[in-house]
């Protein structure tokens, strides 16, 4: 899902040979949060972009989603309405803030983020607070034409696959003089790979559960979130970042 987002989302966008289109292996970001320019690379800058929810997993839950089945729940989380292409530091910022709590620095971009919580939370029927309904409407009354958006899904992009660089020619192999044969001992006993560490985070955002539940993720249940492996369960309850 992050790199339908990042197809979606990116300017000057190239894709990575051999995914069939899928991987964004560069591109160029103009934040709707800031304004600012961000160049992406795959495996150097990508770090610097991160796939916001709109309307954050926290505040969902705490507003209806607590409810949900699975697949519901794994629908919203995946969904491209409620997802945008942004930088680190202010979806850090945002947290699970709601329209009452937070809202982007560029002020050109509050009536379509508002919208596009208020057209979210209309499409999962969850609720909002005083506070935020009060925040909801003092912005959009100042643009009461700004439509609902409409989740937009981004397509295989093949045809903007970067050539793969082709393989340097090996070296000539010189021929080895004749040695003497060494004399015959014992085989090595084979000895059994480690185990993998157990738990170890690979969360490509967040090191430890503590930082993934500030930006409202969590938890993960064994054997439904792929999430789950990312991160050690002490109490062997099935359960992780609770």
């Amino acid at each position: 899902m992050r790199n339908d987002i990042l197809r979606r989302d990116l300017a000057d966008l190239v894709t990575k040979a051999g995914t069939q289109g899928c991987v964004a292996l560069s591109g160029t970001l103009t934040s709707p949060y800031s304004g600012e320019t961000i160049d992406f690379a795959r495996d150097s800058t990508g770090g610097s972009i991160e796939i916001d929810h709109v309307v954050a997993l926290s505040d969902a839950w705490q507003k209806g989603a607590q409810a949900w089945d699975e697949d519901t729940l794994r629908t919203f989380g995946n969904d491209p309405l409620n997802l945008l292409a942004v930088e680190g530091r202010l979806n850090a910022q945002k947290g699970a803030g709601d329209t009452a709590t937070w809202l982007p620095p560029d002020k050109s971009f509050r009536c379509e983020f508002v919208a596009r919580q208020v057209a979210v939370k209309h499409d999962y029927a969850l609720w909002v607070t005083p506070a935020e309904f009060d925040a909801m409407e003092r912005i959009l009354t100042s643009c009461p034409d700004e439509p609902l958006p409409e989740a937009q899904h981004a397509q295989l992009r093949p045809e903007l696959a970067a050539a793969p660089e082709p393989e340097p020619s090996p070296e000539p192999t010189p021929t080895p003089e004749p040695v003497a044969a060494p004399p015959a001992t014992a085989p090595a006993p084979i000895m059994a790979p480690p185990a993998p560490e157990e738990g170890t985070s690979t969360d490509p955002r967040h090191k430890t559960c503590k930082s993934a539940k500030a930006a409202g993720l969590g938890p993960y249940h064994q054997g439904t979130d792929p999430e789950y492996d990312w991160y050690r369960d002490a109490d062997k309850d099935g359960i992780v970042c609770e």
